[in-house]
């Protein structure tokens, strides 16, 4: 018995012959890279904001507990005019880009001595994982006990998480070089030097940024934690106040500052990743 088999479509920019003896030229249907739309990233915020607006002006949302998006403002022009809030901002600042900075180079310096050394990776994977699996939070009252509650405390809490975030992140991306890279460069007798110069960190770059992205919200998570333990500056000590005194809006300023940091620092880091690994296509749906 003979089952017939289904015609398969004809490949992209295949020839067929027209009836009038031209050769017709199929479009080709893009898989791959489209073009972005600008500001496209903003649309969930802004459509977040409308919804809010709405609320707030018929009455549907509680100012008591949500204040309205124009009280949020005129409460943060307050702060900015008193001084209040740029102080408080420095402070946080200082603080996140400390500890992500010291994060981000022990991170990657351990994953680098793990990745590309069997030694290393048996004196150092093991601790990380353990320690991975340990809140960073959970270490608080450990921390305070050894460090006390002043700035060195709050910094060192920050280093830890993105350390490890770092860490699992370009770890991965180093030990899980495409195997058929490595065979090419056995092929081709590349040494070990230009090997890990030229195919491992290239190979790495993709994780290293992804790690990098998500230190730093992490970081900003570990920063509102700390500043709300007997801090006396910063947006966590800001934010705790406000809710000793039911001040809806000065926490709705402080979250609204953590989501502008942020929405910047992302978008800071995906440029510098577009640029350094200009070379990789990405897949959009």
């Amino acid at each position: 018995m003979t089952v017939a088999l289904p015609r398969l479509a004809a490949l992209p920019y295949r020839a067929a012959a027209a009836p009038d003896g031209f050769v017709e030229r199929r479009r080709v249907r893009r898989l791959g890279v489209r073009k972005q739309i600008p500001f496209a990233r903003l649309l969930g915020v802004a459509l977040l904001l409308a919804a809010w607006s709405a609320g707030s002006h018929f009455g549907w949302l509680d100012a008591r507990k949500l204040s309205a998006p124009w009280t949020v403002l005129d409460t943060g022009w307050d702060l900015l005019r008193d001084g209040s809030l740029t102080g408080n901002v420095e402070a946080s600042l200082r603080r996140a880009a400390t500890g992500l900075g010291l994060g981000v180079l022990i991170g990657t310096a351990l994953a680098l001595v793990s990745g590309l050394s069997r030694l290393g990776e048996s004196l150092v994977d093991g601790p990380l994982q353990v320690k991975r699996a340990i809140p960073t939070l959970g270490l608080i009252p450990l921390m305070i006990l050894w460090l006390g509650i002043g700035e060195t405390f709050k910094v060192v809490v920050i280093t830890f998480g993105v350390i490890i975030t770092m860490y699992i992140q370009t770890h991965a991306s180093l030990t899980t070089i495409d195997k058929r890279l490595v065979e090419l460069s056995e092929v081709q007798g590349v040494s070990r030097l230009d090997f890990l110069r030229r195919v491992v960190i290239p190979g790495s770059l993709p994780g290293f940024f992804l790690g990098l992205r998500l230190s730093i919200t992490g970081s900003w998570l570990a920063l509102v934690v700390v500043e709300s333990v007997n801090a006396t500056d910063g947006l966590g000590k800001l934010m705790s106040d406000a809710q000793n005194y039911g001040q809806a809006d000065v926490i709705l300023v402080c979250l609204g500052i953590y989501g502008i940091f942020g929405l910047i620092s992302d978008a800071a880091i995906r440029l510098v990743e577009r640029k350094v690994l200009s070379w990789r296509r990405t897949i959009a749906t």
